[in-house]
């Protein structure tokens, strides 16, 4: 499974639904939402700034996370940032493949 952390923010009538609903309905309500995509929730918290609410998730692949996301925006009433988050193994994999790169503006050495 791979983790994803969304990053949500609401709009003035998101906050009136949250007010209504309170914060332990809403992740009451968006842990059955995800669950429905197939993906479990790892983390969930309130936070100051430019963020309202952030949850670590677990789905299957992209397409099942993305499922999600698109039906949290679909209601207008909240806007998302969703990151894809690496295990150190998976960056340690990364780190140790070799890839022939040539920077912009840079010439290849011949020899």
């Amino acid at each position: 499974m791979t983790k994803y952390m969304i990053q949500t923010s609401y709009t003035a009538e998101g906050l009136r639904g949250l007010q209504k609903d309170k914060a332990t309905g809403r992740v009451a309500a968006i842990k059955k939402a995800i669950a429905s995509a197939g993906g479990k929730v790892e983390v969930a918290c309130w936070s100051f700034g430019e963020w309202d609410a952030l949850m670590v998730l677990d789905f299957p692949d992209d397409t099942d996370a993305l499922a999600l996301v698109l039906k949290e925006c679909e209601s207008g009433l909240v806007r998302t940032k969703t990151t894809v988050l690496i295990s150190p193994e998976e960056m340690d994999r990364a780190l140790a493949k070799s890839v022939k790169y040539r920077p912009p503006g840079k010439q290849s050495r011949r020899r």
